[in-house]
């Protein structure tokens, strides 16, 4: 059992969180209003309330002192949570961005050769930019004063574009990026692998007959999964684009994947997660007792945790076997994230929505608590109790649906497949 639960309660008119981080020092949450809010995981203290999108966000990431976010009003704002100022912002896409991932800076001389954002637009395109570096120039793209801006088609005057990505023929709802290697996944009902390097596609990997709601790379590299609206789940080959295996089973659309060295995690509006081997396909285990659609999704080696009807539930990956109910009689639990041995989750209750942050101590940690990446590279100069520093995080991922009714899934980290990291299922998978 955790140690602690720390219950923190979002102002209103937040009813819908879409967006979920945690570092050691920081809990960033976003909604579908325009607001970010951060607070301490220790104390529950708001620290910032971010202001600037003049609409929902839907695409968020946390790197050590930075936060990028993607809204439907169409932008991409870049954050500086030292000062929780909003230091850049792009513009560029012409629909809704729905997913975004921060790619790290490759090793050796590989490419990237500094942090790169990768963000999927409604627009049907994917954009490559440079993520800025600290005391790199402030900079906000021409009609972005909170207002809609269009791009008519002009080269892009923006020094931190890289470059568009074109193909999809239908709405980009997951990413997953490594080093060079881009995988997106579309409403088209095609999953499209890119050299960002070039910006080639190298791939378009067909089989799906429905909409693509979610990607996700291997740890090795040499391999991407997705999850359709058709209910299947598909293995694929990143060296020639071939169908490895098809994994039938879920009886309706499969919106959130994880990856770990040899686990495979499906989660589906039937109720159901499904435990896979990511080598041959092979099913391990089906995870039942949710009984309406799986709405976010947590997983390391050892644990599993998945949000639906109410409740949080953790799952032995290993065993395929319930261990205990984290959450229970709350309303909609809509995405979950976790650190080392912290976890925090949002829900609501009645008509408020919270933040609820568990932590397993390390002396009783009976649990084997272990989710999420160790920081690197955490900058903790100048740190106080009350002006935390973030590190790395790793989202989990959460299903929700955006303003105009269409369920969305989290920007990807790469084991996993959001676009942050995904509301009620039934009506939105219609859109």
């Amino acid at each position: 059992m955790p140690s602690s639960q720390l219950t923190i309660p979002l102002p209103a008119p937040v009813t819908l969180v879409t967006c979920l981080q945690i570092s050691s020092t920081r809990v960033v949450s976003a909604s579908d209003q325009h607001t970010i809010y951060v607070h301490s995981p220790r104390t529950g203290l708001l620290i910032q309330t971010l202001n600037g999108h003049s609409g929902g966000v839907w695409a968020l990431q946390l790197v050590h002192n930075t936060l990028v976010s993607g809204s439907t009003d169409r932008t991409v704002r870049v954050w500086d949570l030292r000062r929780g100022f909003n230091t850049h912002v792009f513009a560029g896409h012409t629909g809704t961005v729905r997913c975004l991932q921060i790619v790290e800076k490759g090793e050796n001389g590989s490419w990237p050769r500094r942090r790169m954002i990768i963000t999927g637009s409604r627009d049907n395109t994917l954009r490559l930019w440079y993520l800025p570096r600290e005391g790199e120039a402030e900079y906000q793209s021409p009609g972005t004063d909170g207002l809609h801006y269009v791009d008519r088609g002009e080269p892009s005057r923006n020094p931190y574009h890289v470059r568009m990505l074109l193909g999809h023929t239908s709405a980009v709802r997951a990413l997953a990026a490594r080093g060079s290697t881009l995988v997106s996944a579309s409403y088209d009902c095609t999953v499209r692998v890119w050299d960002m390097e070039s910006g080639e596609c190298r791939f378009v990997l067909s089989g799906h007959t429905q909409k693509v709601y979610s990607v996700a790379l291997d740890p090795v590299g040499e391999r991407c999964v997705s999850g359709s609206m058709d209910g299947m789940v598909r293995i694929w080959s990143l060296v020639d684009g071939q169908c490895l295996h098809s994994l039938s089973g879920h009886t309706s659309l499969v919106g959130l994947l994880s990856v770990r060295p040899t686990q495979l995690i499906s989660a589906a509006a039937d109720s159901t997660l499904r435990i896979w081997s990511p080598t041959t396909g092979q099913l391990l285990h089906i995870l039942t007792g949710h009984t309406s659609a799986v709405m976010c999704l947590l997983h390391d080696e050892s644990r599993v945790l998945s949000g639906s009807d109410g409740s949080l539930k953790m799952w032995d990956a290993e065993k395929g076997e319930w261990q205990r109910d984290l959450l229970t009689d709350v309303g909609g639990v809509w995405a979950v994230a976790g650190r080392g041995r912290r976890v925090v989750s949002a829900c609501n209750r009645g008509k408020e929505t919270f933040l609820d942050v568990f932590t397993w101590d390390a002396e009783r940690n009976e649990d084997g608590v272990t989710l999420g990446d160790e920081v690197l590279d955490e900058d903790v100069s100048d740190v106080s109790e009350e002006s935390d520093v973030p590190g790395d995080d790793v989202e989990g991922e959460a299903l929700h649906e955006d303003a105009k009714g269409e369920s969305r899934l989290p920007s990807s980290t790469g084991t996993t497949a959001a676009s942050c990291s995904g509301s009620q299922l039934n009506d939105g998978l219609k859109a």
